[in-house]
């Protein structure tokens, strides 16, 4: 069994604490991992709009988000000031690639792309990632070489900018294998790795998934489809901090049934060496389970 982890790194406190967790728990097991930061204003508090999506009041009611993310950051944007994550973060930023991680952009403003994106014109779009770009050069001194979108939020427009980015591959998708995306007739260029487990909040706190069973539904799920490379997505507020003991057994249990940790960008080469047997598949919104509103996927 082949695993790739991707760490989404949404807010100021994720990339301060959970992070560095993350680093230590990784190299307890040998574990690789693509570590994509927000790198612009943490305006996490703004998210409260998200209280009209359907199934959002369900979701925040069983994963305990207050305990996990904390107050502070709860209020970041709206009665405290948004603090910047780039530049309060540098230090933490680099200690990442030193350990010898994968580094990528998950955006400038999280909130924005999130809650945003669908009616953004094509400049507002190519402002976000010019930012998260030019914030990204300056922390590590090269440019970024993958992006995963917050939200597994994508539009035709966001994929014109990331091929005009010249990434190597992005993640912004759910389910399936990798593929080139296909908007409203047009095939976009840069190839798209999903991530294909469920993420730990899509499961915590249903009554069918108590956290004693997850790790153990997590290796089923791989076995089920040993032959798949799958790409887990996980948060450094979730997985480094509120439910880091939970991820910490999931390591283990996947260290001792012999999964093989991969590279994202390892992967995307060893796809893009065959590039012409990626399929095209069409890209389009849809509902995952345990998550409220909907994400990009591709077309059954």
């Amino acid at each position: 069994m082949r695993l790739v982890l991707k760490v989404d790194v949404d807010t100021d406190r994720g990339t301060r604490e959970g992070v560095p967790n993350l680093l230590s728990d990784l190299a307890e097991v040998g574990a690789s991992a693509c570590f994509l930061f927000s790198l612009g204003p943490d305006q996490t508090g703004r998210a409260i709009s998200r209280v009209f999506r359907p199934g959002f009041f369900k979701k925040v009611s069983r994963t305990s988000v207050v305990q996990i993310y904390g107050l502070r950051t709860l209020l970041n944007g709206t009665l405290l000031p948004a603090p910047h994550i780039g530049r309060r973060n540098t230090d933490v930023m680099r200690s990442v690639r030193d350990a010898g991680y994968e580094v990528g952009i998950h955006c400038h403003n999280h909130y924005r792309w999130q809650d945003y994106l669908e009616r953004m014109s094509l400049a507002e779009v190519r402002a976000e990632l010019v930012a998260a770009r030019a914030e990204f050069l300056r922390v590590f001194g090269v440019e970024a070489r993958t992006a995963g979108a917050p939200g597994w939020q994508s539009t035709a427009k966001s994929r014109e900018v990331y091929d005009d980015a010249n990434f190597l591959y992005v993640s912004d998708t759910r389910g399936g294998g990798p593929f080139f995306p296909r908007i409203g007739g047009k095939t976009f260029k840069t190839l798209e790795i999903p991530s294909t487990l469920p993420t730990f909040d899509e499961l915590m706190g249903r009554p069918e998934y108590p956290d004693h069973t997850i790790v153990a539904h997590y290796l089923g799920l791989m076995k089920a489809d040993a032959a798949r490379t799958q790409v887990f997505t996980l948060h450094a507020e979730i997985e480094g901090m509120g439910r880091r003991g939970l991820f910490q057994n999931f390591l283990a249990a996947c260290n001792l049934a012999g999964v093989e940790f991969i590279r994202m960008d390892d992967y995307a080469r060893e796809l893009l060496a065959n590039r012409a047997a990626i399929p095209v598949r069409d890209q389009v919104m849809g509902a995952i389970d345990g998550r409220s509103g909907v994400v990009a996927v591709q077309a059954a």
